[in-house]
């Protein structure tokens, strides 16, 4: 048997040229060297895996002489080197949108954590305050948060007089000690203005009638009031309203979304205010609410006013300098500005 595999070698040898020969003679060698440093199953390094795609490339006959691995193995290894190789080229000239500066992703994560209440529009808008065009997919990828989806407002109540409408609304505020508070509020359709906020423990139709008087000065009264049907609008109410020659809009009855705009703001003062804090005493939530209401109308973009404030801010370039935080409502949300 010896006898004949030498005659063999010794014919094919002639009949082969030497580069071949001499191909083989080298992957023989390295799967021994191979097998010679490994211990039960051969293992691979990738210099191995890089040299027998490359023998593979060069030599048509390689097929054969391999032993310690299948064929189809190479042939993998080879489609992984295409796709790396090809990977690390199309990184060489990068396509598609820029990446966002690392300053500008550092402050919309910022704003977010600062603002527990606050969703990607709102942080579009205040971005857009301080210069930056950002679009809404963009500041959701970097808040690292779900923002919530936005809340369905009722639009159609008399769109084209929104300037000469306010609406009133009355909601309850439990104090420290369980003691209820009413809360009035009056609300400029136009530009979603809080005009007037007031608190009391006991209100009365001769106290609401007060405070439109308070709320509208001189010849500031608008056309239309908007109000439901709570019984505290009562005689004293609906003579003081008539003697300012404001015509009362007085919802169905059970239907708190035709008065769609006073029960959103009633529910943001809720939300981004009452709901984070403990109230102590009248005095208390009167403060609370003077700070709300100058934050809610200076600070606060608003979507149905294309993402400005009822009191419109002007745009800080970033020419003007860095950004720094102004607290308001007690640290509960912030105004961005920029200072030199």
């Amino acid at each position: 048997m010896i006898l004949v595999l030498g005659v063999w070698a010794f014919v094919r040898a002639l009949l082969v040229n030497s580069a071949a020969v001499s191909l083989e003679n080298l992957a023989l060698r390295h799967q021994l060297a191979v097998l010679q440093r490994s211990v039960g199953r051969p293992r691979l390094r990738r210099r191995d895996r890089i040299f027998w795609v490359c023998l593979s490339r060069l030599w048509a006959n390689w097929r054969p002489s391999l032993v310690i691995v299948q064929p189809a193995t190479v042939l993998a290894w080879h489609r992984q080197g295409f796709r790396l190789y090809w990977r690390w080229k199309s990184k060489a000239n990068p396509v598609g949108r820029p990446r966002l500066d690392p300053e500008l992703r550092h402050l919309i994560r910022r704003l977010a954590r600062e603002n527990p209440t606050w969703g990607r529009r709102r942080i579009k808008a205040e971005l857009a305050h301080l210069g930056y065009t950002v679009a809404e997919l963009t500041v959701a990828k970097y808040m690292r948060r779900i923002a919530p989806r936005p809340s369905l407002t009722w639009r159609g109540f008399l769109a084209a007089h929104a300037r000469e409408i306010v609406a009133l609304g009355f909601f309850l505020a439990p104090t420290l000690t369980f003691r209820l508070l009413f809360v009035f509020i009056v609300l400029r359709h136009g530009r979603r203005e809080l005009v007037h906020v007031n608190v009391t423990d006991h209100p009365t139709a001769t106290w609401t009638a007060r405070q439109i008087v308070e709320a509208f000065p001189d010849d500031t009264a608008p056309t239309y009031l908007l109000r439901d049907r709570d019984t505290i609008y009562g005689d004293g109410f609906a003579r003081c309203v008539n003697t300012l020659e404001i015509r009362q809009v007085i919802t169905a009855p059970k239907a708190p979304w035709q008065n769609a705009f006073a029960e959103r703001v009633i529910g943001s003062i809720r939300r981004e205010c009452l709901d984070h804090l403990i109230v102590l005493s009248e005095t208390h939530l009167r403060r609370l609410l003077r700070a709300y209401v100058a934050y809610y109308n200076d600070v606060r973009p608003h979507q149905a006013l294309d993402n400005t404030c009822p009191r419109p801010r002007e745009v800080e370039p970033p020419a003007l300098g860095r950004v720094v935080a102004i607290p308001h409502v007690d640290g509960l949300h912030h105004r961005y500005t920029r200072v030199a």
